[in-house]
C-alpha cells in the first residue's frame, strides 16, 4: 500500500538503536473492528495517518534500560501496539503479533544546545515522517540524551492505536505500571462485531442511523477547499456555560452542543456529528484502542427559547449516544441508499478533562459573565488536503475554552465559520444575561 505521508522535516540522525524484544499473547488475523475502521476512512479521507502522542520529561535517573523495559511492558500489554495491517481483496485487516523486536531509537543532543527543543524537534519530525502501516510496528519511540543521560522521551504512533481517552488511560497506566483488566482488544471486539449478537447490534444502530438520515440534506456536488483551521480561545463561554448548567440541572456538553445546534446557520434542522466515547459498553471502560465512533443526531432549534432547545438537543444526543456502536460501512450505505450528504452537519467533540466533569468554584453570576472579556479568534491553518467538513473541538484552555474550527471553505467560508464560533459565545452570553 501507498504511505499516508506528511511534508518532511529536517533530518535527526540517531546515534544508535536499541532492539527490544517482546513476546505477548493474542495474536492473530481479523477484520478491522467498527472503531478501527471508522478511523481507517478518516484517515484515508484525511490523507494522513493522524499521529498521536508526545514528549516528556525523563525522571532523573532515568537509564536507558529503565526505558527499554517501559517499552517492552507497553508491547506486551497492549495488542494495538504490536498491530500491524495486511491486505485481502483491497481490504486492510488486523494483524496482531505475539512477538517480534521493536528498534528504541537513542539520539545525542549536542552540548550546548537546549534538550528540550531537541526533543520538540524530534517529535515534530517523527510526526511528519510518513508511516508505513504495514510494515512499521504502530510506536516510534525516541529517547534524547544530553550529556551522556537521558533527559526527554518521545513517542509518536498513529491514530489507529487508540482514542483520545484509551491515550489517558495508557500514558496512567504507564505511569505506575498498573496491573487492571485491560478490557476488550479490537480483534475480539471485530469476532464480537461479527458474530449474531453484534449483528443485531449493528442492525438496531442502523435503523436509528437511517431515521436520522431522512432528516439529513441531499449530497452536495459542491467542490470542495481549500481547508482552514482556526481558533477561538475564550473565558467568557466556561463561566456562560457552568451559570447555564447549574440553572437547567444539565451536563455542560449538552449545554454546548445545544449551543452549537443553535449558532448553526439555516432554517433546517440542526444536525449534529458528536463523537461518542463508546466507554459505557461491556470491556470498553479501560481498553487502549480506538473505540470512538461518531453519532449522528437531529434537532429543531430555530426560533425556539434555549430550555426548548436543550431538551430537543438532549433527546436527540441521547439516541446518537447510543447507537454510535455502528459498523461504518453500512453507515455509509445507508447515506448512499438516501442520497443523502454522508458530511452534512456539524461535526464536533468536547475533548475536555478538567471541566468535563464539572466546573470549579462558586456558580458565576451574570455579572461575572458579563465582566468577562470577549474571545479572541485566529486562523492557523490552510491547507488543501481535507479535514472533516465542518468540525469543532472543545478543549479545556487554562481558565477558559478553546473552540477549534475547522470548515471546508468551499461548503462554509472563512467568515462564516468564524461567526459561527463567536456566536456561540454570544448565545451563552445572551441566555445568562
Amino acid at each position: 500500500m501507498p504511505d499516508l505521508a506528511a511534508d518532511p522535516a529536517p533530518p535527526l540522525a540517531a546515534t544508535l538503536r536499541l532492539p527490544v524484544r517482546f513476546a505477548a499473547a493474542g495474536a492473530g488475523t481479523g477484520e478491522l473492528s467498527w472503531g478501527q475502521r471508522e478511523l481507517w476512512l478518516t484517515m484515508r479521507r484525511q490523507r494522513s495517518w493522524l499521529p498521536i502522542g508526545g514528549w516528556s520529561r525523563l525522571a532523573p535517573g532515568t537509564t536507558l534500560g529503565d526505558v527499554e523495559s517501559e517499552l517492552r511492558w507497553i508491547l506486551r500489554r497492549y495488542p494495538p501496539m504490536r498491530t500491524r495491517l495486511r491486505w485481502s481483496g483491497g481490504r486492510p485487516l488486523q494483524t496482531v503479533a505475539d512477538r517480534g523486536t521493536v528498534g528504541l531509537d537513542v539520539y545525542d543532543c549536542p552540548d550546548g544546545e537546549d534538550p528540550e527543543a531537541f526533543v520538540i524537534a524530534l517529535d515534530a519530525r517523527d510526526r511528519a515522517r510518513p508511516f508505513d502501516l504495514v510494515e512499521e510496528w504502530p510506536i516510534r519511540m525516541g529517547v534524547v540524551r544530553h550529556r551522556g543521560r537521558p533527559t526527554h522521551l518521545s513517542t509518536v504512533m498513529p491514530h489507529l492505536v487508540t482514542d483520545g481517552l484509551g491515550g489517558r488511560i495508557f500514558l496512567a497506566e504507564v505511569a505506575d505500571r498498573a496491573a487492571t483488566d485491560p478490557g476488550t482488544p479490537p480483534l475480539e471486539q471485530a469476532r464480537w462485531q461479527a458474530s449474531e449478537a453484534g449483528r443485531r447490534q449493528n442492525a438496531s444502530a442502523l435503523r436509528h442511523w437511517e431515521r436520522v438520515i431522512a432528516r439529513v440534506p441531499a449530497a452536495s456536488t459542491v467542490e470542495s477547499g481549500p481547508y482552514l483551521r482556526g481558533e477561538f480561545r475564550t473565558t467568557a463561554l466556561p463561566l456562560a456555560v457552568h451559570a447555564l448548567s447549574e440553572r437547567a440541572d444539565a451536563d455542560s456538553s449538552q449545554v454546548l452542543m445545544t449551543l452549537l445546534a443553535m449558532a448553526l446557520p439555516g432554517d433546517g434542522p440542526a444536525v449534529l456529528r458528536p463523537m461518542v466515547s463508546n466507554r459505557f459498553r461491556r470491556g470498553f471502560e479501560r481498553v487502549v484502542a480506538m473505540v470512538a465512533q461518531r453519532g449522528l443526531c437531529a434537532a429543531d432549534v430555530a426560533g425556539v427559547p434555549f430550555a426548548e432547545a436543550l431538551r430537543r438537543v438532549g433527546a436527540a444526543a441521547m439516541g446518537a449516544y447510543k447507537y454510535a456502536y455502528v459498523d461504518p460501512d453500512a453507515v455509509a450505505a445507508a447515506f448512499a441508499r438516501a442520497g443523502a450528504d454522508p458530511d452534512a452537519g456539524l461535526w464536533c467533540n468536547d475533548r475536555r478533562v478538567a471541566s468535563r466533569q464539572g466546573f470549579a468554584g462558586p456558580v458565576p453570576s451574570a455579572a461575572d459573565v458579563r465582566a468577562a472579556p470577549p474571545g479572541t479568534f485566529r486562523w492557523t491553518v490552510a491547507q488543501d488536503d481535507p479535514f472533516d467538513p465542518l468540525s469543532v473541538d472543545i478543549d479545556d484552555d487554562g481558565d477558559g475554552l478553546l473552540l477549534t474550527v475547522f470548515t471546508d471553505a468551499a461548503r462554509l467560508p472563512a467568515a462564516a465559520a468564524e461567526a459561527l464560533v463567536r456566536r456561540v459565545e454570544t448565545l451563552a452570553l445572551e441566555e445568562v444575561s
